[in-house]
């Protein structure tokens, strides 16, 4: 990929502010129940939106997990990123089309859950190529290899903050 750039840039997502709730973690947590301490969406759509690195991950088809760091875009409720159909990542996605992905922090967590899908709509990639050439000086189309756009919106979002964990540990379900 390109040199790394420091601007950062993205689009905005247009998705509304999902109802927050608590994650289900074993009771030995200590996951409260009220409302006190949560994330704010707006703190995880900000993050979604700045993060240089999106850590994906998929199934292998013997069951074994595999984690690749990727360059992305928040756009429109989901992360948009790029990969070769015949990558490791690329053929699990499409044997088994569920994902998780992770932010760079472990100290200020947000992970998203859910089913990739296929980006082809021209309008859609044109817009996705503007922020991506502002966020890291290239289109995703112009990667090398043969880019396959995948766009995952989550299906759940967990975030927390180490710091004050259990306290903030939140969930939205979409």
């Amino acid at each position: 990929m390109a040199k790394k750039k420091t601007a950062r840039a993205s689009v905005k997502s247009n998705t509304p502010e999902p109802p927050a709730d608590r994650p289900s973690f074993a009771k030995s947590y200590g996951i409260k129940k009220d409302a006190d301490g949560m994330v704010p969406w707006s703190d995880v759509n900000a993050r979604l939106e700045k993060s240089h690195n999106y850590w994906v991950a998929t199934t292998r088809p013997d069951g074994r997990p595999h984690v690749m760091p990727v360059w992305g875009v928040w756009h429109d409720g989901a992360v948009i990123f790029g990969t070769d159909r015949n990558s490791r990542k690329g053929r699990n996605l499409q044997a088994n089309p569920h994902a998780t992905v992770h932010l760079e922090s472990g100290d200020d967590v947000v992970i998203l859950e859910g089913t990739p899908r296929e980006v082809t709509d021209k309008h859609e990639i044109a817009v996705i190529d503007v922020a991506y050439k502002k966020k890291y000086g290239l289109k995703l189309t112009q990667a090398p290899g043969d880019v396959w756009i995948v766009a995952m919106k989550p299906r759940v979002v967990l975030a927390w903050h180490e710091r004050d964990f259990p306290k903030s540990a939140t969930r939205w379900k979409f």
